[in-house]
């Protein structure tokens, strides 16, 4: 998933909104227990608040990767 969010990019902040390898809008970030922004977390932390919003969202915590990526 983080290689077609953020090219496996963890430390990613592009400006948009959306931070990390898993590109985490901030307010997403805070819901699954998140403090600070996302890509200031090594990849371990984001992979696994990552699993929480997955297990909470489903894929579609990630509609256009997930989609591509022939999980939803």
């Amino acid at each position: 998933m983080a290689q077609c969010e953020s090219g496996g990019n963890w430390s990613i902040n592009t400006g948009n909104g959306y931070y990390g390898g898993l590109q985490f809008a901030l307010a997403t970030w805070e819901s699954v227990g998140g403090s600070g922004y996302p890509h200031e977390h090594p990849a371990a932390t984001q992979i696994d608040f990552g699993r929480t919003l997955q297990a909470r969202q489903g894929w579609g915590a990630w509609p256009h990767c997930s989609e591509k990526l022939g999980l939803r």
